[in-house]
Order: C-alpha cells, then structure tokens, then sequence
C-alpha cells in the first residue's frame, strides 16, 4: 500500500512540473510575440556595398549594435533614416540588434 502512495505521488508530482513548464513555455511566446518589430526589413543581406537599408512598418529611430561572432561589439549608433553605412565592417559574419521603441529584432548580417 505504501508503495502505491509512492508512485501516486510521483506522478502527481511529474504532472504539476509538466503544468508549470507548459504554462511558462506559454508566458515566454507571449513576451517574444509582443517584442517583435512589425514589418522589419533588412537588406541587401548579403551586405556587398558598405550600405545596409533596415526599415520597418512604424520606421521610427532605430539603436542598431552590430556584434562579431565573438560577441564583441563593433559597432553602435541611432538610425533616423533607413541607410546605415557599415562600409568600415571587415568581411565576415556579424549579429545586428535592433531596437525601436519596445520592440527588438536580432538577425544574421553578412559582409563580403
């Protein structure tokens, strides 16, 4: 009888961590949906020309941190336009924050 009550509680414990992950598996989609910059645009990707155009549905000012794949960071400026000159970027592979207002987009930016 004991050991009944053992493997009861087991999977009721089981059960409630299962309900408790799911629910803050809901709670992080949630967060991640309303940070997302609606209409966000950048190109060209491949960069080949020193100019990155990055635009957006609500296209107000921009903070844009440019990472190496180090994490290092290389590069930080505001935008009020849509260009942004990277031309003194070495060629290779960088992460590009965006943010605008309270949203924020992180995306792949390569320079040839």
């Amino acid at each position: 009888m004991t050991k009944n009550y053992f493997y009861i509680t087991l999977l009721l414990g089981f059960f409630i961590t299962l309900s408790v992950s799911a629910q803050d598996g809901k709670q992080i989609s949630k967060l991640q949906e309303t940070t997302v910059i609606e209409g966000l645009n950048l190109y060209p990707n491949p960069v080949s020309n020193g100019k990155v155009y990055i635009t957006s549905k609500n296209d107000l000012d921009k903070n844009i941190i440019i990472f190496d794949v180090l994490g290092k960071k290389v590069l930080q400026t505001t935008m009020s336009s849509k260009e942004l000159n990277i031309s003194n970027l070495s060629p290779g592979v960088y992460i590009i924050k965006i943010d605008e207002e309270q949203s924020t987009a992180t995306r792949k930016l390569i320079v040839k």
